[in-house]
């Protein structure tokens, strides 16, 4: 990619309700959850850093001014007084999002810094509007997912539901604006446009070449520190 083509802005899904992953971290919004000292939503940054992400956009309903606190400024954040979940509070937040396409990333999700740079495969095979791309990841790679596999992946990286590599879907998301015109502007999935791109056939996946590590609770919180651990 070319100095000239701008890289999609960024939108973290941030916004979910507070975590007790560790009693000293009651108080703290999931994102802002340190993992071996680092904040989990400053690891899902560096990912898309690593790769030339500059803008980014972040929802928040829990403790959303902790989060804008943090940061002090430095990162847009779309507030939600009720929670409008994935989908919806993508919708609501795309006027403060210029690029398009752009990149959805949860912030409960992420890979070693300088491990992999998959975002940029995933560019690649973004080929127009009606697309989806997926970051995806094999089940042995992964660590605090507890479902065997969300889709499986073609040798073509097509996404089906039965055909292919059992894969996990990482957490990021490559789309275009377009695909959230026909949408309820309450609360919705995001999963609604995968299933619909999937019924469609445009829906494709890219998969990352590193460990991934989901936060989800407690037990997945120790492990990846552990494995983190030098």
């Amino acid at each position: 990619m070319t100095e000239a083509v701008r890289f999609p802005d960024v939108m973290l899904l941030a916004a979910g309700l507070g975590t007790r992953l560790r009693p000293v971290t009651e108080t703290l919004p999931k994102p802002l959850v340190p993992v071996a000292g680092i904040p989990l939503i400053e690891r899902i940054m560096a990912n898309a850093r690593a790769e030339g992400a500059k803008r980014f956009v972040a929802n928040a309903h829990y403790r959303a001014d902790q989060l804008l606190a943090h940061f002090g400024g430095l990162l847009k954040v779309s507030r939600e007084d009720d929670l409008l979940g994935t989908g919806g509070g993508v919708k609501r937040a795309l006027p403060m999002l210029a690029s398009d396409p752009i990149l959805v990333m949860n912030t409960d999700a992420f890979w070693p810094s300088g491990s992999d740079a998959p975002l940029a495969r995933m560019l690649a095979r973004y080929a127009g509007p009606h697309d989806i791309v997926l970051l995806c990841v094999h089940p042995r790679n992964a660590t605090g997912f507890a479902r065997s596999h969300d889709f499986c992946l073609s040798p073509r990286g097509d996404v089906t539901r039965d055909y292919g590599a059992p894969v996990i879907y990482a957490g990021v998301a490559l789309l275009g604006k377009a695909l959230f015109d026909d949408t309820p502007d309450g609360a919705f999935p995001l999963t609604d446009l995968f299933e619909a791109a999937l019924e469609r056939e445009t829906l494709f996946g890219v998969v990352l070449d590193a460990p991934w590590f989901h936060v989800g609770d407690a037990a997945a919180l120790a492990e990846t520190e552990r494995l983190l651990a030098p």
